[in-house]
């Protein structure tokens, strides 16, 4: 437990972030999981549409720094990639 009191104030503000931060991570897993799913049963206009919603939220928490550039960009090319797949699929 911090003594000073400026080290208290850094505990209460380092426990609301993290508990804001899992909130918009738990967002974004909500979202990746909807689209798998949209993917799995070939809806592809659903998929589309929360992949959209999801990427927005992915360049939201990279604006408010809870995920790091790198990996926003890593799960929004393969969530790309994956999209891509089924269309080209569909089409045939």
């Amino acid at each position: 437990m911090p003594i000073k009191k400026a080290a208290m104030k850094a505990l209460r503000q380092a426990k609301k972030r993290t508990l804001r931060n899992a909130k918009v991570r738990e967002g974004i897993a909500f979202l990746r999981r909807s689209v798998r799913k949209a993917l799995e049963s070939s809806n592809v206009k659903d998929a589309q549409e929360t992949a959209r919603a999801l990427v927005k939220k992915i360049d939201k928490a990279v604006q408010n720094k809870v995920l790091k550039r790198n990996t926003a960009s890593r799960l929004k090319s393969r969530l790309a990639k994956k999209i891509n797949a089924v269309v080209k699929a569909a089409k045939k």
